[in-house]
């Protein structure tokens, strides 16, 4: 079981204080932010985000509403958090009240609290005792160079920290909430040399204290077989001792050996997920066994198709696995993922909230273009339950081949959105496979505009789109609407055409589609 107070323990007092705890708080379940104006619908055991609530009245009603429906715990920030009503309704209702330091983000705080989650539930169901839980190993590492640790990859990610506090900065404080070190901070870090210092191997690198404030650290590689694989980052008040600096770094093969473990085991996961998420998108699998096992909510569910272009071979592999990675940092949760046909496909929650289907937008269409000149084009199918998502993945790749072919022209689309361009796009193709656009005299104006590029087949199809309206023709076709009438006159006296009967128009229209959606 999951406490409120093992929680608050882990993330640790920088970031939340426990101002209420009842002693028969439910086990923690989840996170829910409580949307502003929205109706509020939780699950018992949820820990609550007021994130915009505004006044004390407010944050009273939603410390009730929580208490409610069974929720464990709500979160707010200063000066909510301490207001008497708001103190008198949680201790009322019997629910935790938790203050979130106000420097916080929320998003952060959201990635921050699921995978506090993640390694807690590990830790009480013991996966796997023989490894031991990466946050204990931190706690005691921290107790042996008598200073809070974070242990991080080689990318500068957070993998677990120590739950010790008493020696911070800001730089720690930001490298726990963002879950890996600033970008600033890095800059700083690797101007001095510590990165280089890594790479070749030394036993312990110690970095002063810096004129921004950043406190000294001592930093240890993790090494196992000559492979990097991390490091671990003290925070000291000043230089120390070689005993403790030999004692910390004696931790470092037993940290080691427990990444290679972790590694293998989320290898092993992340395959086995893969496998079984194929399945699903090909209509192969159990829609309960895929529920259960990819830790899909009984909601509906979105299918989405992200091609990166820009690199060949394994530099385009590389651009999809960094997309996935800024896509999870970006949305706060890692949405369940996989690689077909050199495409990335993501099954997320068509919900407004974090983690749903809206964010996951919003954060494809921030990634910039590569440095190779590649950008990444998207497309949704349409929602719905575990058992439909083979029909979504089928939507989102002929969503996608719209955006291939450039008649759309956004980089990122949902099927149910692109239905004019889609009902087009099928009208098209079944036409031109019925060859309608041999019928009729059209492939004279065809084969006239392939000889003296007269432009009469682009001048009728806007003609034909834009009936009684020559001036929105002509804008389309960049030309003067006299230019247009001109062309006009002279592409009937090559083809007679009635243009005054409707049902001419529309079967020239018809042939014009399949020519130019097909």
């Amino acid at each position: 079981m999951v406490s409120v107070r093992s929680v608050v323990d882990r993330v640790g007092p920088t970031l939340l204080h426990a101002l209420q705890v009842p002693d028969d708080s439910p086990a923690v379940a989840d996170v829910v932010i409580a949307e502003p104006g929205g109706a509020l619908t939780l699950s018992a055991g949820d820990l609550v985000l007021g994130v915009a609530t505004t006044g004390p009245e407010d944050a009273a009603e939603l410390v009730k509403q929580s208490a409610g429906q069974g929720a464990a715990a709500v979160l707010l920030k200063p000066p909510l958090a301490a207001k008497p009503a708001v103190k008198r309704a949680a201790k009322a209702s019997g629910i935790a009240l938790i203050q979130v330091h106000a420097a916080t983000s929320w998003a952060q705080l959201v990635w921050l609290l699921r995978t506090v989650l993640d390694a807690l539930a590990d830790e009480s169901e013991d996966l796997d005792p023989g490894s031991g839980d990466l946050f204990r190993l931190a706690d005691a590492v921290a107790s042996v160079v008598d200073a809070p640790v974070t242990i991080e990859d080689t990318n500068s990610r957070v993998l677990a920290y120590s739950a010790r506090q008493d020696l911070t900065d800001s730089a720690r404080v930001a490298t726990i909430m963002g879950r890996r070190i600033p970008d600033d901070v890095l800059a700083r870090f690797r101007s001095r040399g510590v990165f280089r210092e890594l790479s070749r191997g030394r036993q312990t690198i110690f970095v002063p204290a810096q004129r921004d404030g950043t406190l000294p650290r001592l930093i240890v590689p993790i090494r196992m077989g000559g492979e990097l694989l991390g490091s671990m980052w003290a925070v000291v008040a000043g230089p120390v001792s070689d005993e403790r600096a030999a004692a910390f770094a004696d931790a470092a093969p037993v940290v080691a050996l427990h990444l290679l473990r972790r590694r293998a085991h989320t290898d092993a996961q992340r395959r086995a997920s893969a496998e079984l998420l194929r399945a699903v998108l090909e209509g192969r699998a159990n829609p309960r066994k895929a529920m259960a096992e990819l830790d899909l909510s009984d909601e509906p569910h979105r299918v989405v198709v992200i091609e990166v272009t820009g690199g060949a071979g394994r530099d385009a592999e590389g651009l999809r696995l960094a997309l996935l990675e800024r896509i999870s940092q970006g949305i706060g949760s890692r949405p369940v993922a996989t690689e077909l046909g050199g495409l990335l496909y993501a099954v997320v929650p068509d919900r407004p909230g974090p983690g749903g289907w809206a964010e996951l937008r919003q954060a494809l269409l921030a990634q910039p273009a590569s440095r190779r000149g590649g950008a990444s084009r998207a497309a949704a199918g349409s929602p719905g339950g575990i058992g439909d998502l083979s029909a979504s993945r089928a939507q989102a790749d002929e969503a996608l081949g719209l955006l291939r072919a450039e008649i759309l022209a956004e980089r990122v689309i949902a099927f149910d959105e692109a239905w004019t361009a889609l009902t087009l796009h099928r009208g098209a193709t079944a036409a031109s496979a019925a060859r309608v656009a041999d019928l009729g005299p059209l492939g004279v104006l065809r084969a006239h505009d392939e000889s003296g590029k007269a432009g009469y087949v682009e001048t009728l199809y806007e003609w034909l789109r834009h009936p009684g309206d020559p001036r929105a023709a002509a804008r389309e076709l960049r030309i003067h609407p006299n230019t247009l009438r001109y062309r006009m006159r002279k592409l009937l006296e090559l083809v007679p055409l009635d243009l005054d009967d409707p049902d001419v128009r529309l079967a020239l229209l018809t042939q014009l589609v399949a020519v130019r959606w097909s």
